[in-house]
This record gives C-alpha cells, sequence and structure tokens, in this order.
C-alpha cells in the first residue's frame, strides 16, 4: 500500500510538471546556460542586481560570471594558504602536499617537455589556468551551482588569452619581425608564398578557436547528458523508468569528474603546446 501510495505521489508530480510544461526540454537549457540569478536551497532564485551601462556596455553579473569570482577567490585563498605554509615548513602537509602533486606534474610532464629550458617564465600562467579551469569544472557539479566552463563566451576568453600569450612568447623568443618570419617553413618556394602566408595566419587563430571549442562542447555535453537521462522519468511519465535513468544518471556524473580533470589537462597542456611551437620554430 505504501508502494502503490508513492508511486501515485510521484504520477501526480509528474502531471504537474507535464501541466506547467516541465516535459519541455527547455528546463535543461535552463540549468546548463547563463541567466540573470542564483538557484539557492529552500530560497528558491536569488536574482542579481543590475548595475547601470557602462559606455554602452551592460556589466551587470550573471550567474556564471558570480561562479568564476568565487572561483577565482577559491583558487587565490588555497595557494596564498599552501604559499603560507611553505614559508613556515619546507616539508609539504595536508593540502600543500596534496596540490604540489599537480603542480609538479605540470611543471615536468606539460611545461618543460613541450618548452624546453624556457618554460620557468610560462609556468605561472600554465598553473593558474590550469587550476583555474580545474576548479570551475568541479564547481559546476556541485547542486544548485553553475559551470562557467560550459559557457562559450567564457572558453572563448582563456582562449584568447592563452592566444595573446602564445604570441607573446613567440615575439620575446624570436623579435616580432623573426616570428612571423619564422611562421613560413623553411625553404619554401617563392611561388607558394601567397598561398602559404594566409594558411598560416589562419593556422595561428585556429588553436585558440580549438581550444575554446572543445573545452565547451565536452563540458556542456555532460550536464546536458545527464539533465537529458533524469529528464526521461518526466518525459515518459512513468515512475518505473526511474531506476534505469537515475543508474545511468550517476554513471555519466562520475564519468563527469574525470572529464572535468582530463579537460583542465588537455587545455594546459595544448596551451603550453602551442606556446613552445611559437618559442622554439624550426629554422
Amino acid at each position: 500500500m505504501a508502494i502503490s501510495n508513492n508511486i501515485d505521489t510521484l504520477n501526480t508530480v509528474i502531471d504537474t510538471l507535464k501541466t506547467s510544461g516541465g516535459s519541455d526540454s527547455g528546463w535543461i537549457l535552463h540549468h546548463v546556460m547563463d541567466g540573470d540569478g542564483i538557484e539557492l536551497p529552500f530560497f528558491g532564485t536569488m536574482h542579481l542586481p543590475e548595475f547601470p551601462t557602462v559606455f554602452g556596455i551592460d556589466i551587470t553579473p550573471t550567474k556564471h560570471i558570480v561562479f568564476m569570482w568565487i572561483v577565482a577567490l577559491l583558487v587565490f585563498l588555497t595557494f596564498y594558504f599552501i604559499a603560507r605554509g611553505y614559508k613556515k615548513s619546507l616539508i609539504p602537509k595536508r593540502l600543500a602536499n596534496f596540490f604540489e602533486v599537480f603542480i609538479i606534474f605540470i611543471r615536468d610532464e606539460i611545461a618543460e617537455p613541450t618548452l624546453g629550458n624556457a618554460y620557468k617564465p610560462f609556468l605561472p600562467f600554465l598553473l593558474t589556468l590550469f587550476f583555474f579551469i580545474l576548479f570551475g569544472n568541479f564547481i559546476g557539479l556541485l547542486p544548485f551551482s553553475a559551470t562557467f566552463t560550459s559557457n562559450i563566451a567564457v572558453t572563448a576568453t582563456l582562449a584568447i588569452i592563452s592566444f595573446i600569450v602564445i604570441q607573446l612568447g613567440g615575439i620575446r623568443q624570436n623579435g616580432f619581425f623573426g616570428y612571423f618570419k619564422g611562421l613560413i617553413p623553411h625553404g619554401m618556394p617563392m611561388w607558394l608564398l601567397p598561398l602559404m602566408i594566409p594558411v598560416e595566419i589562419l593556422g595561428l587563430f585556429t588553436k585558440p578557436f580549438a581550444l575554446a571549442i572543445r573545452l565547451f562542447a565536452n563540458m556542456i555535453a555532460g550536464h546536458i547528458v545527464i539533465l537529458a537521462l533524469i529528464g526521461l522519468i518526466f518525459f515518459m511519465g512513468t515512475p518505473y523508468v526511474a531506476p534505469v535513468s537515475i543508474a545511468f544518471a550517476v554513471f555519466i556524473y562520475l564519468l563527469e569528474i574525470l572529464v572535468a580533470l582530463i579537460q583542465a589537462y588537455i587545455f594546459t597542456m595544448l596551451s603550453s603546446l602551442f606556446i613552445g611551437m611559437a618559442v622554439h620554430q624550426e629554422h
């Protein structure tokens, strides 16, 4: 009798969602897209304050911007306390010991192999990039949070920053004219230059484009799949599909934890690789 009552209650919830438009897939986009409010447990949606425009630009914070601020603060505080701990003792303890594994890995397995002896000036940038993306990916897996790395504007901005560092690194190492001259393969016949110059210039912009799309697509895809699996319970109009949907959703959620780490690694590794290609040009 109790099981029958619970099923009847769930059916009632399903009917309510249907009549209110809950069976529409728009609720999935509502959870993965940016917005002007933050969902809070037990309090509903807290709408963010509106700021006046500056030079015609709307600077009102959105949900993703707020979580970017939170992640930036978390990264700063984390490594502030780690650095302060190293001042007291050179032997890492607890939190410092945990993050030292990632720092050494990025230095020894990403920066040094791709940049060689020139890795030191770029290591702080690569570490900041890695941990900012990593923290952002993981905080997006928490309930009532938002994954700002699933926003194409955010990933594009990160890619543009990497693009700027790539160009500055190449110019710093090879000189302004030497860097752009080095983009053309050595020994290229003169008659091929009109074709190769546009191709090489286009190649400069395809690298950050690939960085932006890869991170954006992987992070948004996982969240959409999880929400779609949960939504099957309501779309199919029966609670009997719930065990299968929840089981697959949990599996994808666990996979998302791995993807969050892998995508931070790939973005950092490719950025380091592109910087290395700009710094160590073939002559």
